[in-house]
């Protein structure tokens, strides 16, 4: 397992286009990522996660324009974006037409959220289209809070880019999916925050 940092981007993007999965530092916690239009490459990632098939992945995007290409972006939902992306923030939208049938198979939403440093901004350029991003730790287990951590816990990962994280604390979840918008996780960014900046006649509050 080797340890790059977070210049080497030609690298580190021929390690995704290979189907690798590497760890990298985002602005919540430390995250397992992958390609997203590789069929094998999500089965990398499910395999070194331990995670059940029928999960999904969130999807990390570089910009609205990349987001617009996969999902289905309304005037309220591109307020969101352009108020609180890049940020702590994970929007569930409506899936586009050019999302891969292996994507969520058997749904038609999506988890979206948008690169929190230029790293990973640059890589997802590079690599040509968006990236599954999952945190890093085991199905059911903790998340992974320092590259020692790991190094222990993904022995068999093709790479990991030092940084550092921020919050520390997982993005929150909005549900975009209909006329109500419904918070599933509340992380950093508050209910309260999002009310400020769109006008619906529904919100809700469902902590899973």
């Amino acid at each position: 397992m080797k340890t790059y940092n977070n210049t080497e981007i030609e690298k580190l993007s021929n390690i995704l286009k290979n189907d690798g999965v590497l760890a990298v530092p985002t602005d919540t916690v430390y995250g397992l990522c992958a390609r997203m239009n590789s069929e094998k490459a999500r089965e990398n990632l499910i395999e070194l996660k331990n995670r059940p098939e029928n999960k999904a992945f969130p999807i990390m995007c570089n910009s609205i324009e990349q987001i617009k290409s996969i999902a289905k972006v309304d005037t309220r939902i591109k307020k969101i974006i352009e108020n609180f992306m890049p940020g702590p923030i994970t929007l569930v939208l409506l899936k586009g037409e050019n999302v891969p049938s292996f994507v969520n198979e058997g749904s038609n939403e999506i988890g979206i959220r948008m690169a929190t440093s230029k790293t990973l901004e640059e890589l997802i350029e590079k690599v040509g289209n968006p990236i599954f991003m999952t945190s890093a730790n085991l199905s059911g287990e903790p998340v992974c809070k320092t590259i020692k951590e790991i190094e222990k816990v993904f022995p068999n990962i093709d790479g990991i880019v030092e940084g550092k994280v921020e919050y520390g604390q997982a993005s929150t979840i909005v549900d975009c999916t209909s006329d109500e918008v419904k918070i599933l996780r509340e992380g950093p960014i508050k209910l309260e925050d999002i009310k400020k900046i769109i006008s619906v006649k529904k919100f809700r509050k469902i902590i899973r």
